[in-house]
């Protein structure tokens, strides 16, 4: 079993081992962004929809928290715009994120899109600049980085594909106005990264947190994943309800039910829960989402033993999460509001990937499923 790992997941394994260690304990404080894409700040740029809302929770909410920061690859767009374009357009974001220095640590992990960061002479934020970080949580782990590596093809930068993916982005997408969270959404290529990473991760007993796809997932759970459990907890609770609480529990049944149906639409039905053991999910993978979602920017907090998946917005929810199941609350007067969707605490987390895991190690099942997963790019 042991070369057989090795022999499929020898990328994600020397992440491991290279990885920069950067201890942390119950008193820590840390926000993990990804995926920002920041280009030159004109029209065809990205990031420029949710640049007001991140750079005021980055100043207004997390520096003066006492927070530390990662940002876990993607920031810039190189495949669409040049390193000196991005710094003209967004400058006072590079003094900003390392300001983060002196609430503990700032470190930033370099994606697929902003690769060749390395190459760029003079680049400022070079000194922090890291593939992969290894977080020691007492013996534990969580390992950081962006998830390219997962993909068979974009695991190598100098690569055919990864020449293509470049050429097209640069002189096709960028021209044409294409985003890019309709090339990061194609549910099977998503799909089987995060499969890859999340049989590495249970392998190896650690928690795993990522980017590249864009698809926020806590403790290994997606959207679809969440809105389902909850469905299933209304009910059970509804026939012990009292009258007044069942035609709560109706209402909220019903606006989950639209919000699912919305997910399968737009094609995010995958689930991690595949296999002998679809109703045991590891929490082995976590994902910090992205910054150019169409109503807001979603990210994952460390903070005092607690691990959660938050979610920033501007104004009030239209859609997207119930504003039954969530508790949204305003930064101040700035408009922009924020929401814990999810959150647990890292022992548990750690203790439940350390019993399921081993678990499914011994019965065999890691071949039965790592054997359906399909290389894949994007």
């Amino acid at each position: 079993m042991k070369k057989y790992f090795r022999r499929r997941y020898p990328e994600l394994e020397r992440l491991m081992e290279s990885a920069r260690p950067v201890p942390i304990d119950n008193s820590s404080r840390v926000v993990v962004f990804s995926d920002l894409h920041m280009g030159d700040g004109s029209r065809k740029d990205e990031f420029l929809r949710n640049s007001e809302l991140l750079e005021t929770v980055l100043e207004n909410h997390y520096l003066t928290k006492r927070f530390s920061l990662v940002l876990n690859g993607d920031i810039e767009e190189l495949m669409k715009f040049t390193s000196r374009s991005i710094e003209r357009g967004w400058g006072r974001f590079y003094d900003l994120f390392l300001r983060f220095r002196e609430n503990g640590f700032f470190w930033k992990i370099y994606g697929n899109h902003d690769l060749g960061l390395l190459q760029e002479k003079g680049y400022r934020l070079m000194p922090w600049l890291v593939e992969s970080i290894a977080f020691r949580y007492g013996v534990n782990t969580i390992l950081l980085f962006h998830g390219h590596q997962a993909s068979e093809f974009l695991k190598n930068p100098c690569s055919l594909i990864s020449r293509l993916l470049f050429y097209l982005l640069r002189y096709i997408a960028k021209p044409a106005g294409i985003r890019n969270y309709s090339v990061s959404h194609k549910s099977r290529k998503r799909y089987a990264i995060e499969q890859a990473v999340y049989d590495f991760s249970n392998r190896t007993g650690i928690i795993s947190i990522i980017g590249h796809t864009h698809r926020p997932l806590f403790e290994s759970l997606s959207k679809v994943d969440y809105l389902n459990y909850h469905i299933e907890d209304l009910c059970r609770a509804y026939p012990s309800a009292d009258p007044e609480r069942r035609v709560q529990i109706e209402t909220e049944i019903g606006s989950l039910k639209d919000e699912l149906d919305a997910c399968y639409r737009k094609g995010f039905r995958k689930s991690l829960r595949t296999g002998r053991y679809a109703n045991l999910t590891i929490p082995s993978i976590f994902n910090s989402g992205c910054a150019i979602g169409k109503r807001g920017v979603t990210a994952i907090e460390i903070e005092d033993g607690m691990i959660r998946l938050v979610y920033w917005h501007k104004g009030l929810m239209e859609g997207g999460v119930s504003s039954d199941a969530c508790f949204s609350e305003e930064l101040g007067k700035s408009g922009f509001f924020r929401v814990v969707l999810n959150e647990d605490r890292l022992d548990y987390v750690f203790s439940r990937i350390r019993l399921l895991s081993r678990s499914q190690h011994e019965s065999g099942a890691y071949e039965e499923e790592a054997l359906n997963v399909a290389p894949t790019f994007i």
